[in-house]
């Protein structure tokens, strides 16, 4: 069990807390006082065994007196020192006083869990934001009532001035831009209310779940990308899945599915699991060389990593990414600190879309994803033909191509990492040469 610097410190908070002399702690976990008072003022290391004594005596588990318990709270913090500086402003915090978070969590507990949760509820709100932001941009309705509001804001903004400015305007006149500015005030009243009665019935937490792909995602989701009833011998059909699942409400998410399980079941037998593990176990976290092993297109390859059960031959966290030739996000199965828009477009500066420029050709690459906490990832891109159904092949049929990043957390900083982004709309980057339009967060 790790144990931090602070041990001793926790130890002398709880034994003030029940009321204990030292003396008394001492003698009920076999040391003398002197050396408890050298433990609590952190001069000396605290053993495993002697650690789980203290724990008992103080009535508290081990890892109450170690650092594990407030691993999240340090992060927490360091997340939110970081967001100073990646909103623009200097940093405020010296990197010697980052090294005494723990310290500060030690000696003020209540402060910094008030620091973390404010850091997390801007974290919230942030996405909220970028929710809203990727609809206002998106969503044709929104769009037009905003277009109307403006429509209507000028027209009344046109007939107030000519009233103000011209002083001798004749009657006529007169009445007739009185009764414009009446009919444009109730056409604003109008728009504005139809655009709040929508942003109400919109909640902040939904996301966007109504879209038919959002909703495939999140029942993928809960259960964690892995469909075990394609690994049996007699696997169900694609139908009895769907007809189970009731997260999958629109007919269109439905069809989506139906797409996505056919080719998932086809990978699953050109792909077993048993002996794709065997494989992975031996060759490692090598698209390309277990696409040859299986003789099995890479597309394949990808998918089946990113659906892998939890924890199979001990592979780190995936994230799988696929687009279709216009650069829309066709699948998103995200990472941890790899964050993927819902409605927007992504990072121009993805290998994802520089995979549609090469087909064929396999790209690695390690990213240096923007963020409070930049992270590295270890990404792999890969673009071909998507097979068409022998209906519609033909030889002049047009090629349809298909774009996929499979991206896990590097092991190591890069030097030579590219640095991307999740989407211009959200990325702090402000000298991107990628950039697009401008960012809602960058200062």
């Amino acid at each position: 069990m790790a144990r931090s610097a602070l041990t001793g410190t926790r130890i002398r908070e709880r034994r003030l807390a029940l009321h204990l002399r030292q003396a008394d702690l001492a003698r009920a976990v076999g040391i003398s006082a002197a050396y408890l008072n050298l433990i609590e003022h952190n001069r000396r290391r605290v053993s495993e065994s002697l650690l789980e004594t203290f724990a008992k005596a103080l009535e508290v588990a081990p890892v109450a007196l170690s650092e594990g318990a407030e691993s999240a709270l340090f992060e927490a913090l360091r997340e939110a020192a970081a967001g100073v500086e990646t909103a623009g402003t200097a940093a405020l915090i010296e990197p010697s006083e980052l090294e005494r978070i723990e310290e500060f969590v030690g000696r003020f507990p209540g402060w910094a869990k008030v620091l973390a949760a404010r850091q997390a509820r801007l974290d919230a709100l942030e996405r909220v934001v970028e929710t809203y932001s990727e609809r206002m941009g998106q969503d044709p309705f929104l769009l037009d009532e905003l277009h109307e509001v403006l429509s209507a804001v000028t027209s009344l903004r046109s007939s107030a001035a000519i009233l103000v400015e011209t002083p001798d305007i004749e009657p006529e006149w007169q009445a007739r831009f009185l009764a414009s500015i009446a009919s444009e005030s109730l056409r604003l009243s109008a728009a504005a209310e139809g655009l709040v009665s929508y942003l109400d019935g919109i909640e902040a937490a939904e996301s966007g779940l109504a879209a038919p792909l959002d909703q495939l995602e999140t029942w993928l989701s809960g259960r964690g990308w892995h469909l075990p009833e394609f690994e049996r011998p007699d696997p169900p059909a694609p139908e009895e899945l769907i007809a189970q699942a009731p997260e999958l409400a629109a007919s269109a998410a439905r069809d989506l599915a139906l797409a996505y399980l056919t080719r998932a079941l086809a990978d699953s037998r050109t792909l077993p699991l048993k002996p794709f593990l065997a494989a992975l176990a031996e060759t490692g976290l090598d698209p390309g060389r277990l696409a040859a092993r299986f003789g099995a297109p890479m597309a394949a390859v990808f998918r089946r990593l990113a659906t892998l059960p939890e924890g199979a031959a001990n592979l780190p966290p995936l994230g799988l990414v696929v687009c279709d030739a216009s650069g829309t996000l066709t699948l998103r199965r995200p990472l941890p600190g790899f964050a993927l828009p819902r409605s927007a477009a992504g990072c121009p500066l993805w290998p994802l879309y520089e995979a549609l420029a090469r087909p064929m050709q396999p790209l690695r690459l390690t990213l240096d994803m923007a963020g409070r906490l930049p992270q590295c990832f270890q990404s792999w891109s890969f673009a071909a033909p998507r097979p068409q159904p022998d209906a519609v092949a033909a030889f002049d049929a047009p090629v349809l191509m298909e774009a996929m990043m499979l991206i896990t957390p590097a092991t190591t900083r890069a030097e030579t990492a590219r640095p991307v982004g999740t989407s211009c709309r959200v990325c702090p980057r402000a000298d991107c040469t990628g950039r697009r339009e401008p960012s809602l967060i960058a200062v």
